[in-house]
C-alpha cells in the first residue's frame, strides 16, 4: 500500500474547522450485530458530543436486518451495504473513503459511547498533535475495566498458546507481558498497542500511516495500526476518555470467520514486522499440528461442562471446536500461504 507523504508530526497544525466540515467522523465495520448496533447509535446521537460530527457505517452484507434498521431509525447515518462479509479492515477503509471529518473515530459496534466522549478525544488531538493516535479505557458491561492496551506481540508470546508448548512454562513469561502485565487502567501513558475497539486519531495521520491493512480480515489489524501510527507519533492511551465496550459480540456471532482470520492475521503480521521465514515455518507447522489436540482437549471439556451443569461455559468449548475445525477444514492453505 502506498504512503502519502506528510511533515514531520511535530510540524503539523490543526487546520480551523470549516461549519461544512464535522470535526469528527465516527466509522463502523458492523456485521450482524443489529441491537448492540442500535444502542451504539443511541448513545452517540441521544447524548450531546459537545462536536460537530457524522457517523459512516460499513455493513458488511449483515443477515439480521442492521443495514435496514440504521437506514430506517438512523437516516443521518452514511450507509455502505456491502454483499458480504470483507472484514473489519476493508470495511473500515470504506467508511474512512467516504467519511468528511477532520478526525476518524474507529469504533466497534458492541460500545456504547458516554456523553461529551468526542469533545474530550477533539480536545486532546487539538492540544497535542505529537500524539498519533489515542485510545480509552475500555470498561465491560459489568462494570470492570479490560486490557485497552497492550504490547506488540512476539513470537514467543503466541508459542505459549500451543498446548504442545504451554505444559512447558518456557514461554508464560512472554504471553503474560504481552496480554496484560503492564496494564494500569489509572495511569495516562504511551503505548506500543490500543486496542481497535476504539481508536481517534487525525485523516493525515491515518492517511499517512497506510490506513487499516486489508490483508487482516479479522483481528490483529490493530496491531499493525498501531505500529504503522507510532512512525508519526506515540499511541496515547488515555483514562479520562472512557468507553463501554461489550466486547467480541462480532467474534462470538461468526466464530467459522474469526477464528482461523486470526491466526491468519498472526502469521501476516510477524511477516511484515520481519520474522525470518525459518521461524515462520515452524509456527506455522506447530498451530498446525496442535489445532486437532485443541479440539480432542475441547470437545472433552464441552463434555465435563456440560455434565456438572456449566452449559454456558460447555457452549464456548463447543465454539471453540467449530472454529478450529472450520480453521482446518476451510482456512489451512490460506493459513500456510500468509
Amino acid at each position: 500500500m502506498s504512503q502519502v507523504r506528510t511533515a514531520p508530526i511535530e510540524a503539523r497544525v490543526p487546520r480551523p474547522s470549516r461549519p461544512d466540515v464535522p470535526d469528527v467522523s465516527v466509522c463502523i465495520a458492523n456485521w450482524n450485530c443489529v441491537e448492540l448496533l442500535r444502542k451504539c447509535l443511541r448513545s452517540l446521537f441521544d447524548q450531546a458530543q459537545g462536536a460537530r460530527f457524522e457517523v459512516v457505517i460499513a455493513d458488511n452484507g449483515s443477515t439480521d436486518g442492521a443495514a435496514d434498521m440504521v437506514a430506517s431509525e438512523f437516516p443521518n447515518v452514511v450507509l455502505i451495504r456491502n454483499s458480504d462479509n470483507r472484514g473489519f479492515a476493508r470495511a473500515s477503509n470504506q467508511a474512512a473513503a467516504a467519511a468528511r471529518g477532520r478526525y476518524f473515530f474507529f469504533l466497534n459496534n458492541d460500545t456504547l459511547v458516554p456523553a461529551n466522549t468526542l469533545r474530550k478525544f477533539l480536545d486532546l488531538a487539538e492540544s497535542r498533535p505529537d500524539v498519533g493516535m489515542f485510545g480509552p479505557r475500555l470498561r465491560g458491561a459489568d462494570g470492570a475495566f479490560q486490557i485497552s492496551y497492550r504490547q506488540r506481540p512476539t513470537l514467543a508470546a503466541l508459542l505459549h498458546r500451543i498446548n504442545l508448548l504451554r505444559w512447558t512454562g518456557l514461554f508464560r513469561k512472554a504471553y503474560y507481558d504481552y496480554r496484560r502485565a503492564t496494564f494500569d487502567p489509572t495511569q495516562e501513558r504511551s503505548v506500543e498497542v490500543l486496542m481497535g475497539a476504539a481508536v481517534f486519531l487525525s485523516r493525515e495521520v491515518f492517511e499517512a500511516s497506510g490506513r487499516w491493512d486489508e490483508e487482516y480480515h479479522f483481528g490483529v489489524e490493530d496491531i499493525d495500526l498501531s505500529m504503522q501510527v507510532s512512525r508519526r507519533g506515540p499511541p496515547m492511551f488515555v483514562p479520562q476518555v472512557e468507553i463501554v465496550h461489550y466486547g467480541r459480540a462480532a467474534g462470538r456471532n461468526n466464530v467459522h470467520f474469526a477464528a482461523p482470520n486470526v491466526a491468519i492475521g498472526y502469521v501476516h503480521y510477524f511477516r511484515k514486522s520481519g520474522t525470518s521465514r525459518a521461524a515462520l515455518f515452524a509456527y506455522k507447522a506447530l498451530v498446525t499440528l496442535d489445532a486437532p489436540l485443541q479440539i480432542g482437549q475441547k470437545l472433552l471439556e464441552a463434555g465435563w461442562r456440560s455434565v456438572t451443569g456449566r452449559r454456558v461455559k460447555a457452549r464456548k468449548s463447543v465454539l471453540a471446536v467449530r472454529g478450529l475445525w472450520a480453521f482446518l477444514r476451510h482456512e489451512l492453505v490460506r493459513f500456510w500461504k500468509a
